[in-house]
């Protein structure tokens, strides 16, 4: 697929909406919309905050080229004051993001868009897009990678994801989450991931038997050298070849075997008698590597079960986060400014979880002054101001007779400007930058937390004044 300009990779209400609000006056009524999801993937204790990098990207150059007017022209449904109006685009809007890498909980607002309507509405799509992907994606591989207990993992999906962009943004994502590289080639090329391969069966099968494969390769490779040794059988073979191999090319060389991959079979079993095999053969430094259809499910059984393994390549159930392919992020108006005050709105719903928490809001995380791991998340109107060197008592916004006074306690704000009126103000960090940050603030939250089956839920509570007018928007019918 060739590369193509996503200004238009809009949902199409969104240019009706925009010419609507052209139409009617209220282009530029400034509005305030949250983008946050309702629930945690696989039922975890917390996602990854992902996406920020490729949003930058994406509205950094936001523009309406001549083709994409004349393809809204055809149309026949936009008056030409609306595709002037786009044609000549300028972007300003404030923008407000959580950090990627940061620890996120749902209903808190990842990123806030405040600035003319027709603006704000125009970004829905590529915001949810972005944002919804990499974040889904770096929560999964967090989770793998805590399941791998320290041993590197990784992202070996790219052939299984759901297209071109799914592939490179998913790379990225699971990088932020924790993996140490892709076998993506483009990634590093595009973002410094490293990029890592072993060898394809396909190479085995060349050759008239595995030996002379090994050696071959051996030969091309001697200092990067990984055997996959299951082409055939993985005892009977596959190890003795791989130790005949080492003899025969890379030890007269002074090369050492860098290890073998496994990808398929019992891979507990596989790996602790492949393990005693190698190491009888004086290759105790020769590393295990597997692969084939992993999760943190997987991962986290076979190590319970004592197998001998240095890293693992996690392919389609990390790329596609098989297990909830969805996050299900929302993007929705909870301000309308009248008169040079920000007027909360509210959207109910049948449905509890579906009813948003009106109000341009701020989110503060506190951390415990003796242990360093976070406590709460306060979420609260942007006008309001806090002492955080006092206690404070916080309330379960849902059962509210649930409390609870912290102190010794320090308080962040999770909210990081990132345009102001459409300027650009925040650089972001590297790659690297970025999954240093997810693993030191991973290493923030209580093991509680962390459990992969019935997490300790986090407090993530709203403030007196916060919830109070949430409450009177409700008995009034949201008016």
């Amino acid at each position: 697929m060739r590369d193509f300009d996503v200004s238009l990779l809009c949902d199409f209400y969104e240019f009706t909406m925009g010419n609507g609000y052209f139409r009617s006056g209220k282009k530029d009524v400034s509005v305030c919309f949250d983008l946050y999801f309702r629930k945690v993937p696989d039922d975890g204790g917390f996602a990854i905050a992902a996406g920020l990098g490729s949003v930058i990207d994406y509205l950094d150059s936001l523009h309406f080229s001549s083709e994409d007017i004349s393809f809204l022209r055809s149309k026949g449904i936009f008056c030409e004051e609306f595709l002037a109006y786009l044609e000549n685009f300028r972007f300003a809007c404030d923008v407000y993001a959580v950090e990627e890498g940061t620890p996120v909980f749902p209903n808190e607002p990842l990123v806030v868009v405040q600035g003319p309507a027709i603006q704000a509405q125009l970004l829905e799509t590529m915001l949810l897009l972005l944002v919804n992907h990499q974040t889904l994606i770096a929560t999964k591989a967090n989770r793998i990678c805590r399941a791998a207990a320290g041993r590197p993992v990784f992202e070996f999906g790219s052939r299984r994801a759901q297209g071109t962009y799914a592939a490179v943004l998913g790379a990225r994502a699971a990088y932020i989450g924790g993996c140490s590289g892709t076998a993506c080639a483009v990634c590093e090329k595009m973002y410094g991931i490293p990029a890592v391969g072993t060898m394809a069966h396909s190479w085995i099968q060349m050759y008239d038997d595995e030996l002379t494969a090994f050696c071959e390769y051996a030969r091309f490779y001697p200092d990067n050298c990984i055997f996959l040794v299951d082409t055939y059988n993985v005892l009977r073979s596959g190890i003795l070849n791989a130790v005949k191999a080492y003899e025969t090319v890379l030890k007269p060389m002074g090369k050492r075997l860098k290890g073998i991959r496994i990808d398929s079979g019992d891979i507990a079993y596989l790996t602790k008698k492949a393990r005693k095999m190698l190491d009888e053969a004086g290759l105790s430094d020769c590393t295990i590597f597997v692969s084939n259809s992993l999760d943190e499910y997987v991962i986290r059984d076979v190590l319970s079960q004592g197998a001998e393994i240095d890293s693992f390549g996690v392919g389609e159930r990390l790329i596609t986060s098989k297990s909830e392919p969805v996050l299900g992020g929302v993007y929705k108006l909870v301000s309308v400014n009248k008169d040079g005050r920000d007027i909360p709105k509210i959207k109910f719903s049948e449905n509890a979880g579906k009813v948003t928490t009106p109000g341009v809001k701020e989110v503060y995380r506190l951390f415990s002054n003796t242990t360093g791991k976070m406590v709460a998340d306060l979420i609260a109107l942007r006008e309001e101001s806090f002492d955080f060197t006092a206690p404070i008592t916080l309330f379960d916004p849902a059962f509210t007779w649930k409390r609870k006074t912290f102190e010794g306690y320090t308080a962040k704000r999770l909210l990081t400007p990132i345009y102001r009126k459409g300027r650009r103000v925040y650089q972001p960090p590297s790659i690297q930058q970025i999954r240093d940050f997810c693993r030191q603030e991973t290493e923030k939250v209580w093991e509680e937390v962390l459990r992969f089956e019935n997490p300790q839920p986090y407090y993530v509570d709203l403030s007196p004044k916060l919830w109070e007018v949430k409450q009177e928007l409700l008995r009034r019918g949201g008016k």
